[in-house]
């Protein structure tokens, strides 16, 4: 293959599937980097975000994917810190250097306004599941290669780069938690506690500090997700009846703030109200969810408590750069020692084996991955 082109899953349209054709190799312009792509995430609902089942809007055709970790292969004339070589987390969340509240979502979704179809259609259309991806330089977070990846015996981490792709499942959270100010010894409720996101609430929570209650329905995954801190205690929630689970989370005393991560499906469920009449006067609540309905809120509760509730939408830049810190300190911990499996991995070639995996997985510590 000639240096010129590479390998690319490129979507030309929601009514039929992706292939891997032979496209340009992109370069690095001002304001970007050129990656050489080692692994890229596969989202859970990968499948029916490009068969256009989700409704995520995005222009085609384009290169799809999500984060991913690579390497440089080149730089733009106006990067001052990174360079050819380095090891870097690309983030999929996109914003507009001119315009903070335009964004977009690399390879997956463009921004609802007409600065963010722009954003994604004009500048950043093509993403990681390819040999190579050019991506912004302020979403190019450099990795500490050698304490991370480093062996024990030298004082590195012992982590491989498939363990370092979880990162993109942490920030979520971490910015909502980051958000609502917990602080270390603050009791946290995360509901639910068990899914991709919820379940990595989880150990963000603990990583920074926080007394978390893991709630949910499915006991024995919550049991599973107790078992990895002794500063995780479990909440089973009916998530139909209000006020037996709101006296159920009554029992762990004082809660200082919920997080709450809900997916679609939970549109119907009980467990926000009850979550919300749990936190204490004055406390705080996090709305990262995906539910598209309207849901009850207690709203006498809220007033009468000085509640304060905010919905977030991803993190900031700060919140990534926090996160790695977490790793490299040692609070977050990566790979087996944090309980976490091996991430399976597929060839460019055997994306739709990928999406079919992906979509089975359900958990905070498994993923599917892309190695182009």
């Amino acid at each position: 293959m000639s240096t010129k082109t590479h390998r690319a899953l490129v979507l030309t349209s929601l009514s039929s599937p992706p292939s891997v054709k032979i496209i340009p190799k992109p370069t690095s312009t001002p304001g970007s980097a050129l990656i050489r792509i080692l692994v890229a995430n596969v989202l859970p609902y990968a499948k029916i975000v490009y068969n256009g089942t989700r409704g995520a809007p995005m222009p085609t055709p384009l290169v799809i994917g999500s984060s991913a970790i690579g390497r440089i292969e080149s730089v733009g004339p106006d990067a001052t810190s990174l360079s050819e070589g380095q090891l870097v987390l690309i983030d999929s969340f996109i914003r507009a250097r001119d315009d903070p509240n335009t964004s977009m979502l690399f390879g997956y979704r463009e921004g609802p306004t007409e600065g963010g179809k722009k954003l994604m259609a004009d500048a950043w259309r093509d993403s990681t599941y390819a040999e190579y991806a050019n991506a912004p330089l302020e979403n190019c977070h450099r990795l500490d290669e050698k304490l991370l990846l480093g062996k024990p015996e030298d004082g590195g981490l012992g982590y491989r780069v498939e363990d370092l792709t979880y990162s993109f499942l942490h920030a979520v959270p971490y910015g909502g938690l980051r958000d609502i100010g917990i602080q270390v010894g603050d009791t946290i409720v995360i509901a639910p506690a068990t899914g991709s996101f919820g379940g990595a609430a989880v150990q963000v929570a603990v990583a920074m500090g926080a007394r978390v209650i893991a709630a949910g329905r499915n006991l024995e995954a919550l049991r599973n997700i107790a078992a990895t801190s002794d500063r995780i205690e479990i909440a089973q929630l009916t998530c139909e009846d209000v006020q037996a689970d709101l006296h159920t989370l009554q029992q762990f005393g004082q809660i200082d703030a919920y997080l709450d991560l809900s997916p679609p499906a939970a549109a119907k469920s009980t467990h926000i109200e009850s979550c919300l009449m749990a936190v204490k006067p004055y406390g705080k609540v996090s709305l990262m969810g995906g539910i598209r309905d309207h849901v009850r809120i207690p709203y006498f509760l809220v007033m009468f408590r000085s509640l304060q509730l905010r919905g977030r939408f991803m993190y900031e830049r700060s919140d990534v750069q926090g996160l790695i810190k977490l790793y490299e300190q040692k609070l977050l911990k990566l790979g087996p020692g944090g309980g976490y499996k091996a991430s399976p991995s597929f060839a460019l070639e055997n994306w739709e084996e990928a999406f079919e995996e992906a979509e089975k997985v359900s958990s905070w510590n498994t993923q599917v991955l892309l190695r182009p």
